[in-house]
């Protein structure tokens, strides 16, 4: 999506009906520097006002998304915006994959260090009881993290029905696992099966 685009058409849509960014932002009942970030393309419209935001401008999330008015070949331009939205979505969640990655192995050092550093350095038993547990804690935060990223990035797949969705947090930690692969129920067919990490929603 191209932002600045979708920013000038904000701002001429806006200009259209009569506002000011400080009367479009009371409205929607957020701050006008918002607006103004919109209008110069630095950010989009959050999606829990992206209805009310096209309701006010006399516009539909379709025309919103794309910059300017659909009206002709609108089937194909909304297939096309929602392939473009998939694709940019996927390459988030493979970032965040690698991300994850690089959060366990640091977590894994910096445990790994703490733990060495009170065994093998000479000091105060209670420095290398603090040292244990500031170690373990700091690690522990990061595999949280790690594990919060792998739930909410790409989507598991059921082994029996393979429907692909998104566990809870509590499904995650829980489950056993092999690497990135979870054994734990489908929510489509109930049952259990080892289910594996995948990015896209649907089958390629």
């Amino acid at each position: 999506m191209d932002q600045i685009k979708i920013g000038h058409f904000i701002a001429q849509k806006r200009k259209e009906i009569g506002l000011t960014q400080m009367q479009l932002a009371e409205k929607l009942d957020i701050t006008d520097r918002a607006v103004s970030k919109w209008e110069t393309g630095r950010s989009l419209p959050d999606s829990s006002i992206m209805l009310d935001l096209c309701s006010i401008l006399k516009i539909n999330v379709n025309d919103l998304l794309n910059g300017e008015v659909i009206m002709e070949n609108y089937n194909e331009k909304t297939e096309q915006l929602l392939l473009e939205m998939t694709k940019q979505k996927e390459d988030s969640d493979k970032r965040l994959l690698f991300f994850e990655i690089i959060i366990g192995i640091f977590s894994v050092i910096i445990l790994l260090g703490g733990i060495s550093v009170a065994a093998f350095l000479s000091m105060a038993v209670w420095l290398r009881v603090c040292i244990i547990i500031l170690s373990f804690i700091v690690a522990m935060i990061g595999f949280v993290f790690a594990l919060r990223i792998e739930q909410t990035a790409g989507y598991y797949e059921c082994g029996n029905c393979h429907h692909r969705y998104v566990p809870t947090f509590s499904q995650v930690v829980m489950a056993m696992h092999i690497n990135r692969t979870r054994y734990m129920k489908c929510p489509k067919c109930g049952k259990k099966s080892w289910q594996k990490k995948v990015i896209s929603l649907h089958n390629d």
